[in-house]
């Protein structure tokens, strides 16, 4: 954990492990790109191969597809860092209500897979003991002790974070960036969040209202169970 503290607020820094590829994805000018993160308000494209023509303040049209699911979206190129592209979607004809119903809860629950039982080949924290992701606009980490028992987990939802430590309890914030990064072992992902000045019972409840709906299949009921505890204490 890196602690950045500034006159108005705290940024601190997450390092967490990285999926290698995302079913989420962004059609715009004949190429595909990965949604690496997305939110109501906007989402956050990369491109794996090649270049785009994207300039910053430019109109973005395209299709988004997650798993046999479909939307039309329009936006605007918020900035642009290499390959990835920032994208603030527009609400005009009632897009906004199109990208919630995109990202409804049982959408997003019928995407989760349990990463930590992935037959995908890769290098995981031995301390990582359930890994949940759902593309782009949701993630969960639990990580264990020695005897196994609960040390802490991380709840990214959108741009909403929660995390509780064992010792330490509640923290939640708002997620500022997300960048890929390479350590001498393994690929991670690098979350920026500006932590909130007091936990944010509105973003507990935007967790809780997926984490509760979490079927035994990902993880046990006993492990969801103490989750859905903490996140309402």
């Amino acid at each position: 954990m890196n602690l950045i503290k500034t006159e108005y607020r705290e940024v601190e820094k997450r390092i967490l492990p990285r999926f290698p590829f995302s079913y989420l994805t962004f059609k715009g000018q004949e190429r595909v790109y990965e949604v690496k993160n997305m939110s109501f308000e906007g989402m956050q494209l990369r491109l794996k191969e090649g270049g785009h023509k994207y300039q910053k303040e430019q109109d973005i049209s395209g299709i988004l597809h997650w798993k046999g699911l479909s939307l039309e979206i329009k936006g605007l190129v918020k900035w642009i860092s290499g390959s990835d592209i920032g994208v603030s979607f527009t609400s005009e004809g009632g897009q906004r209500k199109a990208v919630e119903d995109f990202l409804s809860v049982d959408n997003i629950l019928s995407s989760m897979r349990p990463l930590h039982r992935s037959n995908i080949e890769m290098d995981l924290p031995t301390d990582l003991k359930y890994w949940l992701r759902a593309d782009g606009p949701m993630e969960v980490f639990v990580w264990q002790h020695t005897d196994r028992e609960c040390a802490r987990f991380q709840v990214i939802l959108m741009d909403n974070f929660i995390e509780w430590e064992d010792g330490l309890g509640l923290k939640t914030g708002s997620v500022l960036s997300h960048k890929e990064s390479e350590t001498p072992l393994s690929a991670v992902d690098e979350f920026e969040v500006e932590i909130d000045q007091k936990v944010s019972s509105e973003r507990l409840s935007i967790a809780h209202s997926v984490v509760s709906r979490i079927g035994d299949d990902l993880i046990p009921n006993s492990e969801r169970d103490f989750l859905i505890l903490k996140l309402g204490s």
